[in-house]
């Protein structure tokens, strides 16, 4: 498996999206663009296949870059964003929960974290995509690890 999420005191538990699936969408990302240098006699064609191929190794690319998107270890939960790595101490989180979404016709879990950043507060949704693996487990380790305020859990 792809993720570190070990047990212990000491220890770091950290969660991103899968390096194979970030492999997968930058070879997705070169067969469009393939295809789309190979595409010569159908302008629109060409352009709707470079948008996708544009749009997969952006995705792959920001994949990539904000690994791990979430780790935690005793004292500090750090997540990685756009704008960089923000840190959280356990008093700043608020809540810690499960909250099924539709998609596609059925429900999915999401892991969502209402922290407070300074002055502010920030609430941070996690998929499977995002970490990697199924949100409960995720819920269940950070649980373990006392990073769930008492007054909240699954929903």
């Amino acid at each position: 498996m792809d993720n570190l999420s070990t047990g212990g005191d000491g220890s770091v538990a950290a969660w991103a999206t899968p390096r194979v699936a970030v492999a997968a969408l930058g070879v997705g990302a070169v067969a469009l663009g393939v295809a789309a240098v190979a595409t010569s006699s159908d302008p629109a064609g060409r352009l709707l296949i470079s948008l996708a191929a544009v749009a997969a190794l952006s995705l792959a690319l920001l994949a990539a870059v904000q690994r791990p998107k979430l780790s935690v270890d005793a004292d500090v939960m750090r997540v990685k964003t756009l704008r960089g790595r923000r840190t959280y101490r356990r008093d700043d989180v608020i809540t810690v929960r499960l909250v099924p979404y539709p998609r596609l016709g059925r429900r999915v879990p999401m892991l969502e974290m209402d922290v407070r950043d300074g002055e502010d507060e920030r609430l941070l949704i996690f998929g499977r995509w995002d970490l990697g693996e199924d949100p409960r487990a995720v819920f269940d380790t950070l649980e373990l690890r006392g990073w769930v305020p008492a007054d909240w859990s699954r929903d």
